[in-house]
């Protein structure tokens, strides 16, 4: 009897473990975003910034990856592609703050402009979870582009 309340109990364990490991597995990694991000500059290298934005707009297409997407903006904050929220393109974003007040776009730009490449860190509401999580957003420089794909940490 013992031992089948350590072998149900174990399962249980294990059972209430399993969620928290398949959630993570749904979320993309910091590796992953920045391999996206090297591929969408390739992309726009490839095939024009006409085609490579619709790309990236495309809710299925191949640049779109569980919670991974790209999105790009001019150097000036103008959202040229979203591929998490189309309704951005057209608008400028620059003075979008986080939860805590952060002009986190403009970080973007900046760590752009200044390094090439780089991570910018700020609060964001998680679509999935519904809440204020910290995200840190891969950035890299293409022309007079930003390109970038965020995750949640």
């Amino acid at each position: 009897m013992r031992k089948l309340l350590i072998a149900l109990t174990m399962g249980l364990c294990a059972m209430a473990l399993q969620p928290a490991s398949a959630a993570a597995a749904e979320k993309g990694s910091a590796a992953e975003a920045t391999a996206l991000v090297k591929k969408a500059v390739a992309f726009i290298k490839a095939n024009g910034r006409d085609k490579a934005f619709a790309e990236f707009n495309s809710p299925t297409g191949q640049f779109k990856d569980r919670d991974l997407y790209i999105f790009v903006q001019d150097n000036k904050g103008t959202t040229l592609a979203h591929g998490g929220n189309p309704r951005l393109v057209g608008k400028n974003t620059t003075e979008l703050k986080d939860a805590e007040g952060v002009y986190f776009i403009k970080k973007m730009i900046e760590v752009a402009s200044a390094k090439g490449n780089g991570w910018v860190d700020y609060k964001w509401l998680d679509p999935v979870s519904k809440n204020i999580e910290q995200k840190s957003t891969y950035v890299e420089k293409y022309e007079d582009l930003v390109v970038g794909c965020g995750i949640y940490k």
